[in-house]
């Protein structure tokens, strides 16, 4: 695949390929057009064509896609063909949510440990990850080969741990508090508003109604 920047647009598409031809391989299809995965994901057929065109294309003319290939290729794109070493920093109700779906696991990405501020919640067991104390975050990151941080505190103290998990080495943060992180440019992070999506859900309601009434 040649080097080249690749709009977030296709990147956004990615996980949803892959998920559906999961689903695909699941049920023993062995290959699919590019119109018979439009059919199924409702993206249109050169929209799909395109988005893979970007990675060098996968498709043979008069034949389509080999279902297993493409998946496999796709999960290399989104660096899934390995594992991830993950940390949750926040441990209350949706920290617990997030290590206990389990889904994550069969991605490759593994919780290694759990970190919290309210010593009522050390030494408790989230599946099986023990809750440590959050001083112990940096260390554990450092002795650990952590690369992805999971955010799940308060705004007021995800900030400055995002600058202490810049200095440990981490290379990525997957941030639900509501606030935007300010860290060097070789940390990733994505973004989890939880409200902007509801806010969004609720403008695509009233936009429906507006319509229906017209």
């Amino acid at each position: 695949m040649a080097d080249k920047d690749i709009s977030q647009a296709v990147i956004a598409r990615l996980p949803r390929y892959f998920r559906y031809l999961g689903d695909l391989k699941e049920k023993g299809v062995e290959r699919i057009s590019s119109q018979e995965l439009s059919d199924i994901m409702k993206v249109t057929a050169s929209q799909i064509r395109q988005d893979f065109n970007n990675f060098g294309g996968f498709g043979q003319q008069g034949y389509g896609y080999n279902v297993n290939y493409l998946f496999d290729e796709i999960s290399k794109i989104l660096g899934i063909d390995r594992q991830h070493s993950l940390v949750i920093i926040g441990a209350g109700h949706l920290g617990k949510a997030i290590a206990g779906y389990t889904n994550f696991t069969r991605r490759g990405f593994v919780f290694k440990g759990a970190f919290d501020r309210d010593p009522a919640l050390f030494g408790t067991m989230i599946r099986d990850v023990e809750v440590r104390p959050i001083d112990e975050v940096e260390d554990f990151v450092r002795n650990n080969n952590i690369e992805i941080a999971v955010l799940t505190i308060p705004k007021d103290q995800a900030v400055p741990m995002a600058h202490k998990l810049a200095d440990c080495g981490i290379k990525a943060i997957w941030n639900f508090a509501h606030v935007d992180l300010d860290v060097p440019n070789n940390i990733q992070v994505e973004n989890v508003h939880l409200s902007d999506s509801l806010m969004k859900l609720s403008y695509n309601i009233s936009r429906y109604e507006k319509t229906i009434k017209q």
